[in-house]
């Protein structure tokens, strides 16, 4: 029997791994201290840093975390992915650098898997996919809890049948890469609509992710039938935070008006905040992780010169809301509006 369910009446609000930078051990153990559960973003780390980062939060005494591995997926069609490297040109020359090597990877996931096996983490989450019912048994024999990222009722149900503990349901409204098992679609249910629909179809507790800015907001959620709630964009502007202070900023910037979903920086669909690079290129291919390993390096030069027109600037639809308070007092105010509304959170 899994011990998710009781984690989660402990501990109601999640906070949601952000690959890139942004989830800290510090945030974790922040959101921790606070009575949440902190989730570590294995994406784009190399094993030895993921085992560090766990280390790290294992070091500051925080008991309860997860860690959430990219399930990978096909390569892209090469000669899309050729002429949008053609089409990066023109970034390229504005930052002095070139595009990387489209290379299509796994992201190490083998070895990832392995990593969390023998360490034996609380929670195990996966996203853009579900792995192997093998896969995720063998994490469950090592003591963790496998919670499976989802954007419909079909992927939930399949997630579920092959022994997911439970699933994180990601509405539209949420910031960052889109889950969707299929980049090409799925994901346009709001939150709490998914969220209601998944409570009538699996026995599993269900996450709801995307767009929760405020206890009100999480308490709808709740009330549509969530175990708990996921929030990200709520913590991206916390000192504890790794992201960017160009994006930091970014976010009450108001230059910057609205969200979108795209799939230029890195070939799948992500919702962040509307640029110049995304209204640059609106045919990127869908060519995962190609895409990301080409911008990287056009990403990481526009961000060393706080050029926020060639970042990715994720962000959910309720950024604007975002606090620079510490997660600890984030969390407090979440809890003080979740009880006005009549939740516990």
């Amino acid at each position: 029997m899994s011990h998710l369910s009781d984690l989660l009446r402990e501990r109601p609000l999640v906070q949601a791994p952000m690959a890139g930078g942004a989830s800290t051990p510090e945030l974790v153990d922040a959101v921790a201290r606070a009575g949440g559960l902190g989730f570590l973003a294995a994406g784009y780390l190399a094993p030895e840093q993921v085992e560090e980062q766990v280390a790290r939060v294992r070091g500051l005494g925080v008991a309860a975390f997860g860690v959430n591995v990219f399930v990978p997926g096909p390569a892209g069609d090469p000669a899309a992915v050729r002429d949008y490297r053609e089409e990066l040109g023109a970034e390229a020359e504005r930052h002095g650098t070139a595009p990387g090597e489209p290379v299509h990877d796994d992201d190490a996931w083998e070895a990832k898997i392995d990593l969390l096996e023998r360490l034996g983490v609380p929670v195990v989450g996966f996203t853009f996919g579900c792995p192997d019912g093998n896969v995720l048994r063998r994490l469950q024999e090592a003591g963790s809890a496998v919670v499976v990222t989802v954007t419909s009722v079909d992927e939930a149900l399949l997630a579920v049948a092959r022994g997911a503990d439970g699933l994180c349901a990601q509405g539209a409204e949420a910031g960052g890469h889109r889950a969707a098992f299929d980049p090409t679609r799925g994901g346009e249910l709001p939150t709490a609509e998914l969220v209601a629909a998944l409570a009538g179809a699996v026995e599993v507790p269900v996450i709801g992710a995307g767009g929760i800015m405020t206890g009100g907001e999480a308490a709808a959620v709740l009330e549509a039938g969530a175990a708990a709630v996921q929030l990200g964009t709520a913590f991206l502007r916390c000192p504890e935070s790794g992201a960017q202070p160009a994006h930091k900023l970014a976010l009450i910037d108001p230059d910057f008006t609205e969200t979108t979903l795209t799939w230029a920086f890195t070939g799948r669909p992500a919702r962040g905040l509307v640029n110049r690079f995304i209204i640059e290129h609106p045919k990127a291919p869908y060519a995962y992780p190609e895409l990301h390993h080409m911008t990287r390096p056009l990403r990481a030069a526009a961000a060393r010169a706080s050029d926020t027109g060639g970042m990715a600037l994720w962000a959910g639809t309720g950024f604007r809301r975002a606090t620079d308070d510490p997660a600890a007092e984030v969390v407090a105010r979440l809890r003080r509006e979740a009880a006005q509304a009549g939740a516990r959170l």
